[in-house]
């Protein structure tokens, strides 16, 4: 759980980070800023790609870039974009997100400063987990 300041900080680090979302085709411009248990804060904007399928989200964005800084335990992410209306993560960010902390708590915010709090585990209440699969497991011979 974040404190209030911590919010504050993670959502105005979410708008600044919107401010450089690369968006030429559908102009719908992202930010997000993770909070590492350390306190280290990292940010990410969504990026896009004439090959739609070659962007990246924000979160994720923030994700990967903590991870490269060696900050994998988050504790919370905070998401900023021009809609009026609060905007989860996609799927695809949830389940990013939940190998992270899969009770992550989610500030999500409306480009009027609304701010509404949840939780990863209340947004994606089963994501895969493919650590299960690393368990030894017996063999059974035919």
């Amino acid at each position: 759980m974040s404190t209030r300041a911590e919010r504050r900080t993670l959502v105005a680090r979410a708008v600044q980070a919107k401010a450089r979302a690369y968006a030429p085709y559908s102009r719908f411009r992202v930010g997000a800023a993770v909070l590492a248990e350390d306190g280290t804060i990292v940010s990410g904007c969504n990026v896009e790609n004439s090959s739609y399928s070659l962007t990246i989200c924000a979160e994720r964005n923030a994700v990967f870039q903590a991870a490269a800084r060696g900050k994998t335990r988050l504790r919370a992410v905070a998401i900023a974009s021009d809609d009026p209306e609060f905007l989860p993560p996609c799927g695809a960010c949830r389940q990013v997100l939940s190998e992270f902390n899969p009770s992550m708590e989610i500030i999500l915010t409306t480009v009027d400063g609304r701010m509404k709090i949840t939780s990863l585990d209340r947004l994606f209440p089963m994501p895969a987990d493919l650590k299960k699969l690393a368990r030894p497991r017996s063999i059974q011979k035919p």
